[in-house]
């Protein structure tokens, strides 16, 4: 029962004479229970339609929509998914309907024994990430701006200070759990990349580093 992760569009962040221009990575996650994660800008629309039609996916067999923090470039379609169920950071709801989840004490949400939505705070404070068991990468982890993309591990700066952190602290010790589980992440604004392992080793240091 496990699933296949399909990129629908690759997020990008950059300034040009000093403006900042981003949208954020989408991503189709097939299988028993289907998930889109992060829908992009409300002007993105197209684009969604044309990349669930590229995978034989409508918008009424997704089950689950999912925006990883409440920042505009991440939420902007979800009304096209109108028969799934919504979960935006640590809010989860159908319709008007809300439903409690302790996220906050570090429950995952839990959709099957293959697919699950973790909570990872720090951007925000109600980041959440989705970790997948693949039948093809391993556990590939959609993890939202606690990654802004794949150059802020040895460029810190970018994810602290470019993308923004409300808790820098908080943010390191879950991109730090994140990088030892997963084989491949998907970040908010850039390509999935590979877990290397150097980055396993040095998040294993700075974990050890904290608890000590």
């Amino acid at each position: 029962m496990c699933y296949t992760v399909k990129i629908l569009y690759d997020g990008y962040s950059h300034t040009k004479n000093g403006q900042m221009f981003a949208n954020c990575t989408c991503t189709l996650i097939k299988g028993p229970n289907n998930m889109i994660v992060d829908t992009m800008t409300a002007w993105d629309k197209e684009k969604i339609l044309s990349g669930l039609d590229s995978n034989e996916v409508n918008c009424d067999e997704i089950k689950y929509a999912v925006g990883t923090h409440g920042h505009s470039d991440h939420l902007g379609n979800l009304n096209l998914f109108t028969k799934a169920k919504h979960i935006v950071g640590f809010t989860v709801s159908y319709e008007n309907e809300f439903f409690c989840h302790p996220f906050e004490t570090g429950e995952p949400f839990k959709i099957d024994d293959c697919l699950q939505i973790i909570p990872t705070p720090g951007h925000t404070s109600a980041d959440v990430s989705v970790v997948i068991k693949t039948q093809d990468l391993g556990t590939v982890v959609v993890s939202g701006d606690l990654f802004e993309r794949e150059e802020d591990i040895a460029d810190p700066t970018l994810w602290k200070y470019v993308a923004g952190s409300e808790n820098p602290e908080l943010q390191e010790k879950h991109r730090n759990e994140v990088l030892l589980m997963a084989d491949y992440i998907v970040p908010g604004h850039g390509p999935m990349f590979r877990v290397t392992e150097p980055m396993k080793e040095a998040a294993m240091v700075s974990v050890s580093g904290i608890k000590s």
